[in-house]
C-alpha cells in the first residue's frame, strides 16, 4: 500500500507527497521549504524522515523550496541531467551527496519504493512525469503536459491512481486576461492540459481499470474546481461502460492540503 497527499498543486506551487511503510517521498517541491514543512506536519509526517525528492522540471513551481529542503533535512535531490543543468545556479549550494541523477525511462529505486520517470511534452529541458510502484500498487504524477500521446497513455496503464493535470477551461482561457502570447503558450502542445482533455484521458483510464483521480495543476485565472470538477464527471458519466459510483475524482487544491489517500 501507498499513502498519497496533494500538498499543493498549481502554478503557485507543487509538491505531492508518498509514502509507504519505511520510504517517504515529495514530488517537487514548488512552494518555500517552510510551507512544505507545515504542510507535513498538518498531516502528522516528520519532514526529517523524507527519504529523498523527485524533480519533474526545472520551473519555479515545481523547484522553489527544493534547495533550501535539501540543505535543511540532508536529503537527496533526483532529477534528470538537463533539468539539474537548468535548475542548479537557482537552488543554491547543494551537497554532492544528494545531487542524484536518474536516467529516462529506466527504473530506479528510493528504498522501497520503485520509480520510472517519463517524458511529458511541456516547455522546459527535459520534463517528466512518474510512475512510483510498492509492491503491486502503482501511482501516476503527471502535470505540465501539453498533449497526450499514445506514448504517455502506455505509461499510465496499470495505474491504481493518477494525478492528472486539469489546468485550464479553454473558453475561459481565450476570454481571459492573459496575454496572447501566453495564451498561446497554454494552448500549444508544450503547454497545459484542458478540462476537456483531461475527461477523456480519466474516461479512457477508467474503462481500462484505474479507479482513483486527482486533478491538479488547476489555473487560478483560467479554472476553478467546481468546473474542473463537473467537466470530468460529466464526461465520466456519459460512458455506460464506467460506473460514476466505483470511481474516486477529487481536486488537488493550489492552496490547501489535500486528504491522505490509501493507494
Amino acid at each position: 500500500m501507498m499513502k498519497v497527499c496533494s500538498l499543493f498543486s498549481g502554478s503557485s506551487g507543487n509538491s505531492i507527497f508518498i509514502a509507504n511503510d519505511d520510504t517517504k517521498i515529495l514530488v517537487d517541491a514548488g512552494l518555500s521549504a517552510k510551507r512544505i514543512i507545515e504542510a507535513l506536519c498538518s498531516i502528522d509526517e516528520d519532514p526529517m524522515e523524507l527519504s529523498a525528492v523527485l524533480i519533474s522540471h526545472e520551473h519555479s513551481d515545481h523547484t522553489k523550496g527544493a534547495g533550501i529542503l535539501s540543505r535543511k533535512l540532508g536529503i537527496p535531490l533526483y532529477a534528470n541531467e538537463e533539468t539539474w543543468l537548468s535548475m542548479e545556479s537557482d537552488l543554491g549550494k547543494i551537497n554532492p551527496e544528494n545531487k542524484m541523477y536518474f536516467d529516462m525511462n529506466s527504473e530506479f529505486e528510493i528504498g522501497s519504493i520503485k520509480i520510472k520517470a517519463f517524458a511529458i511534452p511541456h516547455d522546459a529541458a527535459n520534463p517528466v512525469g512518474f510512475n512510483l510502484f510498492s509492491k503491486d500498487r502503482k501511482f501516476t504524477v503527471a502535470t505540465d503536459i501539453g498533449h497526450i500521446t499514445k506514448k504517455l497513455l502506455g505509461c499510465f496503464e496499470m495505474s491504481d491512481m493518477i494525478l492528472l493535470e486539469s489546468n485550464h477551461d479553454v473558453d475561459m482561457l481565450k476570454i481571459g486576461r492573459y496575454p496572447w502570447p501566453l495564451k498561446k503558450r497554454i494552448l500549444s502542445e508544450k503547454g497545459h492540459l484542458s478540462n476537456e482533455m483531461a475527461g477523456k484521458v480519466i474516461e479512457y483510464m477508467a474503462c481500462r481499470g484505474t479507479r482513483k483521480f486527482l486533478l491538479g495543476h488547476l489555473s487560478q485565472e483560467n479554472n476553478f474546481p467546481e468546473l474542473a470538477y463537473q467537466t470530468v464527471y460529466n464526461v465520466l458519466c456519459g460512458n455506460p461502460e464506467i460506473r460514476s459510483t466505483e470511481i474516486m475524482l477529487d481536486i488537488a487544491h493550489r492552496d490547501s492540503v489535500g486528504r491522505v489517500i490509501e493507494v
